[in-house]
């Protein structure tokens, strides 16, 4: 295998992880991995149904909470 070969896999991997190095950089500071009620939530329901049944009454609730709250 001749030097220029190596050197050429050299730079193309050496920009390929800096790419995916800026992906990651710029995913952690605009709050793409934040997101830490996805994992307790699929522990507490088995499939998408449930969890969406869950969400629905949990916008009912506020909505009821919000209705009957009189400021006085």
């Amino acid at each position: 295998m001749d030097n220029w070969v190596i050197v050429m896999m050299l730079i193309v991997s050496l920009f390929l992880g800096a790419i995916a190095l800026f992906a990651f950089m710029w995913g952690v500071k605009n709050g793409q991995f934040d997101d830490q009620e996805k994992y307790l939530n699929a522990t507490k329901f088995d499939n998408v149904e449930d969890l969406q049944a869950a969400v629905e009454k949990e916008k009912k609730l506020e909505e009821l909470r919000k209705k009957s709250y009189r400021p006085e």
